[in-house]
């Protein structure tokens, strides 16, 4: 016999909204013979549960009927397991009411289904067929955003950063027109556009209103949300805790914002950043005080000053680091370094860095107050590096003077410099000093400062000055260099970068300027294929420094398994030269494979390469430990 169930309503929340009636055409066909109501069924039988579709069933929604019908379940319970048969009855009349609860959360509003039942003879198994016409799924029809209260209030008064809030609420809604209607992503929707207000600076946004209005025989849904944001929060006092070595004022120096500035979350992460990189503090936890925005949601005048709570760890005053390594550019080397942050009791830092490597021996150091009220610091240091090339051995110092300043997007360094180089070869030796000004920009727009997939950076450097070399020769000159990094996703596996670089001093011909000041290319973070310093003006049979530079580079990689996401595989092109002018610039080729770690510290690279120039393989890597 055949028994026909109409189920109304879609038996799931729409949290407000009055659709029309939602009907669930059901059919259920009983077994034709089967043992006496009420006994239990053979516990060696199992269920066996059959969902067919006559249209294809996304596999989402199956795997959400096989995941909760009441009858899937029984069927995963296995053998054993007595059924009474009034059980099972209830259980397949039930089944066409469940099937609709949850094919609503996924949009279908009017499904037709069938249940069939048959049972064999004694441990057959307990046949149910569920067979089940989806119909048409349901869209968003419209979408009406609305807020109340202080955010409605400032929005209609003109105040742009209300504008503002509310412009992106509706924006950046997930669940637009025209999109399938699915109660998680109606959820996932409501979720985000709060985070994104709370983001913005209404921590005590809410929502007051949501509804969803379905029309099945339309199959649309009409989506209604009103929000009350709650008042806008404002920074307050600064609060510090931790601190044993430093003043709570160098915290609030790196704050970057006045009191009674809309206290948003881009704003305390990027103060938060900001201590991090000072290298003062090992942890630091920039946050709104919690009774004060309680208080604010009772009494709005409150929003106005919140305090902002900031707990830091501070690192140790003494740090002693002694690093061993080898690269591919100046081989095996040792290096030590060891740094003061409170040098002589008082708010600088001082550096000291040493490395002795095969063809690289250095000392770098400099002291450098902690920020200031505009975040900048101001630092004072020196440099004595001797490079041993293929054909030279070149010997420079240099001592600086000036201040930076560093933000989440840029980094600026003004400052005055002195250099001076000697060069030597097998037939001639020159020397040369410099005095200059110099201003350094770094732009960074990165989705990770340390392993980037996405965004580019961009350096500029930019110096005027004055130069004397050992021909008694002097003179002004100008010094321009720029970088150009980007990083790009390809599709889900392949990541690209291109690097672009150039540079140029601006002398008069027979001026000599200091090699530091110059131009070379070749190796690692170059042109590879070619050893370190080799690419540039050739004097005879020796490579020398020019006044031009132009290198570029484009590279593909991938992970080279889902198990291991860590090690990718690569391919690249590099191309470029230093040169005395443009015109005589002829880049040199490099291309090859590679291989890369992405550490938790960084990547560490390892590529050999062809230099088509010299016919040559060169293996370029750099690995380096601390301890």
């Amino acid at each position: 016999m055949a028994l026909t169930v109409a189920v109304a309503g879609c038996a799931f929340p729409l949290q407000g909204g009055q659709p029309e009636e939602a009907k669930v055409r059901a059919t259920v066909t009983a077994p034709a013979a089967g043992p006496p109501a009420g006994t239990p069924a053979d516990p060696t039988a199992p269920i066996v549960l059959d969902i067919q579709s006559g249209t294809d069933m996304p596999p989402a929604v199956r795997g959400l009927l096989e995941q909760h019908l009441d009858l899937a379940r029984l069927e995963r319970l296995g053998a054993g397991t007595p059924v009474g048969e009034a059980e099972l009855d209830r259980l397949v009349q039930a089944a066409p009411a469940q099937v609709g609860a949850l094919l609503a959360t996924e949009g279908y509003f009017g499904p037709r289904v069938t249940v069939r039942r048959s049972v064999g003879g004694a441990g057959a198994p307990v046949r149910v067929g569920l067979d089940i016409e989806l119909g048409v799924r349901a869209t968003v029809e419209r979408v009406a955003l609305e807020a109340t209260g202080a955010l409605r209030a400032a929005a209609d008064g003109g105040d742009p950063d209300a504008r503002r809030a509310l412009a992106t609420l509706r924006a950046r809604w997930t669940l637009p027109l025209g999109d399938p209607f699915r109660s998680e992503a109606w959820t996932e929707a409501k979720s985000e556009a709060l985070m994104r207000l709370r983001a913005e600076g209404y921590a005590l946004a809410r929502w007051v209103d949501t509804r969803a209005e379905v029309a099945p025989s339309r199959a649309t849904v009409r989506l209604r949300a009103t929000v009350d944001a709650g008042p806008l929060l404002r920074t307050g006092a600064i609060a510090v805790e931790g601190l044993r070595l430093h003043e709570a004022q160098t915290v609030r120096n790196l704050a970057g914002f006045e009191t009674g500035t809309p206290a948003t979350e881009a704003l305390l992460l990027d103060f938060q950043d900001r201590l991090l990189k000072t290298g003062l503090f090992a942890r630091a936890a920039v946050t709104l005080d919690s009774d004060d925005t309680a208080a604010a949601a009772h009494d709005p005048a409150r929003a106005d000053a919140i305090t902002v709570r900031v707990e830091v760890a501070e690192t140790t005053r003494h740090e002693l680091t002694t690093g061993l390594g080898i690269s591919a550019n100046t081989g095996p080397r040792v290096t030590t370094e060891h740094i003061d942050r409170r040098f002589l009791g008082r708010a600088a830092t001082v550096r000291n860095h040493v490395e002795w490597a095969r063809s690289r021996q250095a000392w770098d150091g400099e002291v450098a107050t902690h920020p200031g009220p505009t975040m900048a610091r101001w630092l004072a240091g020196g440099t004595v590096e001797r490079l041993v090339g293929s054909d030279d051995v070149v010997l420079s110092q240099r001592v600086r003077a000036g201040w930076n300043k560093d933000a989440a997007r840029l980094d600026r360094f003004t400052f005055v410099q002195v250099d001076r180089s000697a060069r030597k070869t097998d037939t001639e030796r020159s020397s040369a000093v410099a005095v200059t000004g110099n201003q350094h920009l770094t732009w960074r727009r990165l989705d990770n400062p340390i392993l980037p997939t996405e965004g580019y950076t961009l350096s500029v450097q930019a110096g005027l000055g004055q130069a004397w070399d050992s021909a008694d020769l002097k003179g002004g000159f100008g010094r321009l260099w720029s970088r150009f990094q980007l990083y790009r996703p390809l599709g889900r596996t392949w990541f690209a970068q291109a690097r672009v670089e150039a540079g140029q001093v601006f002398a008069p011909d027979a001026l000599e300027v200091p090699e530091a000041l110059r131009f070379r290319a070749g190796g690692d973070d170059s042109v590879r294929g070619y050893a370190y310093r080799s690419l540039g003006p050739i004097d005879g049979t020796t490579v020398g420094s020019g006044n031009v530079l132009v290198t570029g580079s484009i590279e593909l990689a991938r992970p080279l398994s889902a198990a291991l996401p860590q090690f990718w595989g690569a391919v690249f092109v590099d191309a470029g030269r230093a040169a005395q002018t443009f015109d005589g610039l002829k880049p040199a080729l490099g291309y090859g494979v590679g291989l890369r770690w992405r550490s938790p510290v960084g990547p560490l690279r390892l590529d050999l390469a062809h230099g088509e120039e010299t016919g040559e393989n060169r293996l370029h890597f750099s690995l380096g430990i601390a301890f």
